[in-house]
Formats: C-alpha cells, structure tokens, sequence
C-alpha cells in the first residue's frame, strides 16, 4: 500500500477488501491490537470542526496503545501563518503519523508529498475517504456481498459523495446519485469513479430525480445541505433542496427492507425527516461507530510498519 490515505481511488481493489477485512478482524478482536502504536504519536491538524473525526482518531490511537495530539486551527494556518511543506517537514521530527481535516485538498497533497510518514485525509472540501470506507464497512455488514447492493445517494454532490462513488467502484457496486442542476458531483470524480469500475461490475446513474434513485435501493444516503463553509448559502440551497428531502414516501420506492444511512451531523425535518432517521432503518450510529474501526485499521496498515523506542 502506498505511504499515505488521501483518496479510495489510490487503493487497488485488493486493499479495498483488505481494508474491510481488517476492519472486521479489529472490530471483532479489539484486545488483540492493543498495543500495536505503543510509544507512537499521531498528530491531528483540524482546521474544520469535528465531533466523530476526532474523537474516532483520538480514541483510535489510544485504544492501539499510542497517543494523538490536537491541533486546532490556533496552532495551524496552513498558508497562512506556514506552507504546508513547512508544517509538515516540523511534524515529521516530532511524529509518527499525521490525519488532517481542512478545506482545500491540495494542501492534504502537498503535505503528504513534503514528508516521509504517513498522511491520512480526515477531509477536505473534496473528499472524505475515511467516511467512505466507513459506510461500505456498513454496508457489508449490514447487507453481505457489496458486488450485489445497490446505493441511493441524494442530495448535495458533494465530499461525501465522491467517497461514496469511489468506494462503490471498488466494491463493484451499483450507485445512483440525484442532485438538484448545478449541484451534481464533480465531473472528474465521476471520471475517475467510473474508470475505477470498468474492472468491476460497477454501476452509475446520475440524475437530477430522487425518484429513480432510489427505486430499488438497498441503501438510501443523504447528507446536509449546506456544508462547512456554505453557511451563507443555507438559505438558497433549502429551497433548490427541498425536494430531495428524504421522507418516508421517498423510502417507498426503496426496496423494503433498505436502510438510511447519513454521515452526520444531520438536521431533522431538512435533509432527512425525523421520522426516517429514528426509525428502525436507520444505521447512522453504526456508521459512526465503524469510523472507530475503521481508523484502527488504516492506522495499523500505515503506521504498523515502523517501530518506535521511547
């Protein structure tokens, strides 16, 4: 495996499963990983806020018997008060890992090509691989073979989105995204999606219907409106939105029964109605929790390699 996490589309379809499987043998067995970062250290640059990524990360890193340290946005400005390079190449004499959740992706790059140990991508404003890999971790574990699932994703093109369609060209999944005009992902994600599944058997549909999406579902997936750093646009993107809202009469055209999956945090009676994410069908706690896992093992495959004395 490469030495960074920056995007699902860098790993082979091997290490996707391989990933899973991990993830599964770490969820099942936590106690045997216990000790697998002792004396190691992971720095955590967030210049968004976050509830689930850093406590996932933090705990995560504890529970392999390392440590994590937390930088908010007061400590690092990347482009501002330093380059990238320049916070990276000082973390790299102090570190043994470095996730960072930001804005602009191609500070993520840039870092992780000034230094020698690993990057992982917590987010940015175009991915979000670690949720991706989540939520397929979830979806195997909720609905076996992903080569047979089909993934409704409605709302906003956005991070979350192109995880998802990557992870779902690795998986061999089939996927549907319905996003109002002028908000649909970002064509060369969808490229690059569609070229990662050329090897698999692969399915996209991109539609401005939520109807057609969803017919059929295993998996309906919508995420807030309005993301971090569109706050000025909340008001506008709630009414293009409002008729992609998931409802139970939308969840009708899914198949009976399909599970509602959501990355959180999530606004009741916007993108989601109250009703949906209480009911039975929903697994969003699942997902959170699988970001824990998840983690552990990403963390083991890159970090696990080099052994540190304190």
């Amino acid at each position: 495996m490469q030495k960074d996490f920056l995007s699902i589309h860098d790993l082979t379809q091997y290490e996707f499963h391989e990933l899973l499987d991990l993830t599964r043998e770490i969820k099942d067995n936590p106690d045997k990983y216990h000790k697998k970062l002792k004396n190691q250290v992971l720095a955590m640059i967030f210049e968004k806020p976050s509830l689930r990524t850093r406590m996932t990360f933090e705990v995560g890193m504890q529970e392999l018997g390392g440590k994590a340290i937390y930088l908010s946005p007061n400590e690092v400005q990347i482009g501002k008060r330093e380059t990238a390079e320049d916070v990276g190449r000082n973390l790299e004499r102090w570190v043994d890992g470095i996730i960072i959740r930001t804005f602009a992706h191609e500070n993520v790059v840039r870092l992780a090509k000034a230094v020698s140990i690993p990057v992982i991508n917590a987010l940015t404003d175009l991915s979000h691989p670690c949720q991706g890999m989540a939520d397929f971790f979830t979806l195997r574990e909720k609905k076996g073979g992903l080569s047979k699932v089909k993934l409704a994703y409605v709302g906003d093109g956005n991070n979350v989105c192109h995880s998802l369609m990557l992870a779902a060209a690795k998986a061999g999944s089939t996927m549907a995204v319905a996003s109002p005009k002028g908000y649909e992902p970002n064509p060369e994600m969808v490229k690059l999606a569609r070229e990662d599944g050329k090897e698999t058997s692969f399915s996209l549909l991109i539609t401005n219907d939520p109807r057609p999406a969803v017919k059929d579902a295993d998996a309906v997936y919508t995420d807030v409106w309005a993301s971090m750093g569109q706050e000025q646009e909340k008001e506008a993107r709630a009414k293009v939105f409002a008729p992609y809202q998931v409802n139970p009469e939308l969840m009708t055209a899914a198949k009976l029964d399909a599970i509602f999956m959501h990355c959180l945090p999530a606004h009741r009676e916007e993108e989601v109605t109250a009703s949906v994410f209480e009911s039975p069908q929903s697994v969003v706690f699942d997902q959170a929790e699988n970001r824990l896992h998840f983690q552990k093992a990403m963390m083991l495959i890159l970090m696990g390699k080099k052994e540190k004395h304190g």
